[in-house]
């Protein structure tokens, strides 16, 4: 009997440290689609570090955050945009090349997929990378690269 109370003891001891380092899940809200198979193979090649921040737990299916103050945001299964006159880039890595509308939106940037659908959506904070979105736009594309073309294209 005394052994087991030690077991237990020890066990609850253990437990406290490990406790005490979690952080926070980032409330983010889920996108329309995001139960949509194909955004599962996007959201597993997610890389675990974007623009040198590590990734952090999320509350909701389909989405990731990066970094505790000021955090870069992901969501898979957004609305997939139709034709448009948004500003649209193209973002060339060695894995792959994909499209992504940028608009600003307050304080923040925000970049849709173009021509996947699902649609991924990344929440840039300027402060975070007013002078680098597109390096991240980088880090996350060959991820993007993963859902299904649907036919459209930055001109």
């Amino acid at each position: 009997m005394p052994g087991r109370l030690a077991v237990a003891t020890a066990s609850a001891v253990l437990a406290v440290p490990v406790l005490a380092g979690c952080a926070h899940a980032a409330v983010v809200e889920a996108a329309p689609y995001a139960a949509d198979p194909d955004c599962a193979r996007v959201m597993l090649a997610i890389p675990e570090t974007v623009g040198g921040l590590e990734m952090r737990a999320t509350t909701s299916q389909a989405t990731q955050a990066w970094g505790e103050e000021y955090p870069i945001v992901a969501r898979c299964g957004v609305e997939p945009p139709g034709p448009t006159t948004e500003q649209c880039i193209a973002v060339e890595t060695p894995a792959a090349t994909v499209d992504w509308l940028l608009r600003e939106e307050g304080e923040d940037w925000v970049a849709v997929t173009f021509g996947a659908s699902p649609a991924l959506e990344l929440v840039v904070p300027q402060i975070r990378a007013d002078e680098a979105v597109g390096d991240v736009l980088a880090e996350l594309s060959p991820a993007a690269a993963l859902a299904p073309a649907n036919g459209l294209e930055c001109s």
